[in-house]
């Protein structure tokens, strides 16, 4: 993957490549001042490197790839030469799963995410796409005639509710969500399945990276961590990690949820989300509430999922304010309504850090984004 030029505004190249099958070259585009690398070990995602690129071109990419490869990378490097067997792709799963695609008129992204759903592995998944409130027809009419996709409307606007629409209509106990602008990778699904094997497993979660970086919009989305938790397996329970830091785990964009775990939890709270005053944060209660419950959450950096990011400055700014008022939502229910002090001092907690990320911003720190974001997140 590559971005596109953007009328001569700097931009960054985004590329997935192996370490044993690099190219002599890396070229992109003249704009790309530097690249954005998946790196791979045996076909495996296993950590990422930023090249510096000049003119669109870096001449001696394993060198640079190399000096800028993350810790992950050479631990996952490091396990293979000495245990190839470790480098084994996931085994198909011994019981199918539903992906569900939660979407409103949004086809053209949509389009892409069907057809990376499709050219995943046939494991017997179910494939069902919620419509959510469309003001046309035009996703049903583009889904018409697709093999394996089950076309679901549910007209009560709101994303948690679409989500618990998939979840009444799956027949299989493993449900995996992705977004209708994501893109998973073909060993997604395999890859979040074989987490459920340990029946503790309520949830498994893994990283998403960009399709492009093409804006300045999408590369301070990028700056502030993305969707991204790393390249390191992590387990969260109750016993090592704070419910209310359980949006660690990862984004509704890329994780898979155990039927049986919510019976006892309970769905989605359909006040949260997209669709809402709220605008977020279905996710990040979900993952609080089930660790609270007493389930794991399992984020496998190898469950790779990709995402075209908000484009333009007002996009951004909109989505990160409504991140903030999100976290403050799932905090105040935690406190207001279940009682839980805790989520009054995470919420003091996180007002600090942003008035201190403001400071930052107007120093122009390096890595840091626009004041602008910053105060709208505060606002949020």
């Amino acid at each position: 993957m590559t971005t596109g030029s953007t009328g001569g505004a700097s931009t960054m190249a985004v590329l997935d490549l192996d370490i044993d099958d690099l190219p002599a070259v890396i070229e992109a585009r003249p704009t790309d001042v530097a690249a954005l690398v998946l790196l791979r070990v045996q076909g495996r995602p296993a950590g990422q490197a930023v090249v510096p690129l000049v003119n669109g071109r870096c001449d001696t990419p394993r060198q640079a790839l190399l000096e800028g490869a993350d810790s992950a990378f050479w631990e996952a490097l490091l396990s293979s030469r000495l245990d190839p067997s470790r480098s084994a792709p996931p085994p198909a799963p011994k019981a199918p799963a539903t992906v569900a695609v939660c979407t409103r008129d949004r086809t053209e992204d949509l389009r892409r995410c069907v057809a990376a759903l499709l050219a995943m592995p046939d494991d017997g998944q179910e494939i069902l796409v919620v419509d959510n409130a469309p003001r046309t027809e035009a996703t049903h009419d583009l889904l018409a005639g697709m093999p394996r996709i089950r076309y679901i409307r549910e007209d009560r606007p709101g994303l948690d509710v679409a989500r618990n629409r998939a979840l009444q209509e799956a027949r299989t106990e493993i449900v995996a969500f992705t977004d209708d602008d994501a893109a998973p990778d073909a060993l997604w699904l395999r890859t979040l399945l074989r987490n459920f094997d340990d029946p503790l497993v309520g949830a498994a979660t893994g990283p998403t990276l960009p399709i492009e970086l093409e804006t300045e919009a999408q590369m301070d989305f990028q700056r502030f961590g993305g969707f991204l938790r790393g390249y390191k397996r992590m387990v969260l329970d109750g016993a090592t990690h704070d419910p209310l830091l359980g949006w660690h785990a990862g984004a509704g964009v890329n994780m898979a949820l155990r039927r049986s775990a919510l019976s006892s939890i309970g769905p989605f709270d359909e006040a949260l989300d997209a669709g809402t005053p709220t605008q977020a944060g279905g996710d990040a209660d979900m993952y609080r509430r089930l660790i609270a419950g007493g389930w794991r959450i399992v984020y496998d950096p190898e469950a790779l999922n990709w995402h075209r990011h908000r484009r333009s400055a007002e996009e951004l700014v909109r989505q990160m304010w409504g991140y903030e008022v999100a976290g403050s939502a799932v905090l105040w229910k935690t406190f207001a309504w279940e009682g839980n002090w805790g989520g009054l001092v995470q919420y003091l907690s996180w007002f600090a850090r942003e008035l201190a990320l403001l400071g930052y911003s107007i120093r122009r720190r390096p890595g840091t984004p626009a004041p602008a974001v910053v105060l709208k997140r505060i606002r949020g």
